[in-house]
């Protein structure tokens, strides 16, 4: 794109990014919002039982804000998670919503924000710009380094047995984001592996966005994906490795400003039914489907994968096209070292499930708009099939 076209950029305002402070919790929310008195946390039964949210509460307690807790986000939240959520911000009068955990928790925690003062329902919300007022103060703190969500203005909802809609508004960007690496030391290495995967292809997929791609997005896409490979590997085999941790988490932020302003495309529209369908993990999705939608792309998107290449493979060299197939290699690579599934088949898929796939990936018109290269029906079967 010529450098100098009109572009737009938002993003979270505050950002915060040291091992402890989740610690400090109540320390930053007096010194940001002096008027807090009574805090939702939203978090899920996993984050709890982990024991992640004993500090934080205890130190927003010392601050003397009084802490309700919400911990009944699962995956892929539907709308009565959201719902209760809202139930439970009203009773209790909460004057700011703490999001603590991956992505569903954070994505409930927005729409708990947006909701929680009763004017709009959720269902009118769905779609882009349909929120129409304010939001409670948000803080959100990531417990994965993966889902970008905690600045981003995406919310996913399921809405049916495996459909999903969108809340996407400027109300959604959180105040701050707080990332604190000793929150994902407990993480497993395959979950550590799946949620970074889905981090880097966050920071590929808004690098060769059609429609939004932008010199901002461009910088914190490539500062993001060095920092994810050059230290996945490392947090996979070392889950103690505060540092790599700590650059996992900045990584997957810095992913998430990029695809929230460029946004993703088929590697996630590819995704959605394998998670929605088979109720496989997002990250491990994005994955299963990633180097083939690659291949896909390569013929108009090269010079583009060849770039992202040359951060992550300062060596290789030869033709756009080979330097793209070298990353589409390296991410194969990091499937393989890290052990997670890298077939259908591995995750219960089998080829008479395609058909079904394919015409789910087809509804995903909002990310398939974004992609470099018109993906059709058949097009979306041929990359299933080689995913295979």
């Amino acid at each position: 794109m010529n450098k100098f076209s009109a572009f737009n950029f938002s993003t979270v305002a505050h950002l915060v990014s040291a091992p402890g402070a989740a610690q400090r919790l109540g320390e930053l929310v007096a010194a940001r919002y002096p008027s807090a008195r009574r805090a939702l946390i939203v978090t899920d039964p996993g984050v709890l039982k982990a024991g992640l949210v004993a500090a934080p509460m205890r130190s927003l307690q010392a601050a003397g804000i009084a802490v309700r807790l919400y911990s009944d986000v699962v995956a892929d939240p539907p709308e009565p998670v959201v719902m209760d959520g809202v139930a439970v911000a009203r009773q209790h009068r909460c004057d700011i919503i703490i999001g603590l955990g991956g992505g569903s928790s954070m994505d409930v925690a927005k729409l708990v924000a947006v909701l929680a003062d009763g004017a709009q329902e959720l269902a009118d919300i769905y779609g882009v710009d349909k929120v129409t007022g304010g939001r409670l103060p948000l803080l959100q703190i990531p417990t994965t380094a993966g889902t970008g969500s905690e600045v981003t203005n995406v919310a996913i909802v399921t809405t049916g047995a495996t459909s999903k809609m969108a809340v996407v508004a400027p109300q959604l960007y959180a105040d701050a984001a707080l990332l604190d690496a000793e929150l994902t030391l407990g993480l497993p290495s395959l979950v550590t592996a799946a949620t970074g995967i889905d981090a880097m292809v966050h920071a590929i997929e808004a690098y060769t966005s059609l429609h939004k791609k932008n010199p901002l997005s461009d910088m914190l896409a490539r500062q993001a994906l060095g920092l994810l490979f050059n230290n996945l590997i490392v947090a996979c085999e070392d889950g103690a490795n505060l540092a790599a941790r700590q650059a996992m988490l900045l990584g997957a932020t810095l992913a998430g400003q990029a695809f929230s302003n460029a946004p993703v495309a088929a590697v996630h529209a590819l995704a959605y039914p394998i998670g929605g369908v088979f109720h496989v993990a997002h990250g491990l999705s994005n994955s299963l489907v990633l180097p083939h939608v690659l291949r896909f792309n390569a013929p108009l998107a090269a010079p583009m994968y060849a770039e992202l290449a040359d951060i992550i493979l300062p060596h290789a060299t030869g033709s756009n096209e080979a330097r793209a197939e070298a990353l589409v290699v390296a991410m194969q690579q990091i499937a393989i070292i890290t052990g997670i599934e890298r077939t259908l088949q591995q995750v219960g898929i089998g080829a008479s499930d395609l058909d079904r796939l394919a015409d789910e990936a087809m509804l995903q018109t909002r990310l398939l708009g974004n992609n470099p290269r018109l993906v059709s029906r058949d097009d979306a079967l041929a990359i299933y099939a080689a995913a295979l």
